[in-house]
């Protein structure tokens, strides 16, 4: 993650950020997560009749799930303040699932920071809009606006 000086955070608004790496989602991931969330639809968790009963041709990902993927590709590429004490999930601003990801596909995220707000002394948000792209498919899984607050750790 690239480390930026809390006063310079501004002028990378508008500039794409980064990349994250590929991030499979195979059919244990869609299990585990769909145990987790108390959600066992069959389009998720059953391989056989999915194919059957779906225009997918197999089982497919939770939206939420590639949702929650944004964590870890954001900490392949997103920026950390100099002097951060804390790192915290501010929310959304709109969220849209455009494709939902097969099973056994890969996904990645694109960052574009559209916005930098220092909101009280030390305590900056900053919004991304963040397309996940899957591997080998035009349409992205999903674009999202996503806010996070990064908070200055306390002078000593």
């Amino acid at each position: 993650m690239p480390l930026v000086k809390p006063e310079d955070i501004k002028s990378h608004v508008g500039q794409e950020i980064g990349v994250s790496r590929w991030i499979e989602v195979d059919q244990g991931r869609i299990d585990v997560f769909a145990e987790v969330t108390e959600d066992p639809q069959f389009i998720h968790i059953d391989p056989e009749r999915a194919a059957k009963e779906t225009p997918f041709g197999g089982t497919i990902a939770h939206g939420f799930l590639s949702l929650s993927l944004l964590s870890p590709m954001a900490m392949d590429i997103a920026f950390t303040l100099e002097g951060i004490g804390m790192g915290i999930n501010y929310g959304f601003d709109k969220v849209r699932f455009l494709q939902p990801v097969r099973a056994g596909k890969k996904v990645r995220g694109r960052f574009v920071l559209d916005d930098a707000q220092e909101r009280n002394p030390g305590q900056f948000t900053l919004r991304y809009t963040v397309t996940v792209e899957i591997e080998g498919e035009d349409k992205p899984a999903l674009i999202a606006q996503w806010v996070t607050m990064q908070v200055l750790a306390p002078k000593a």
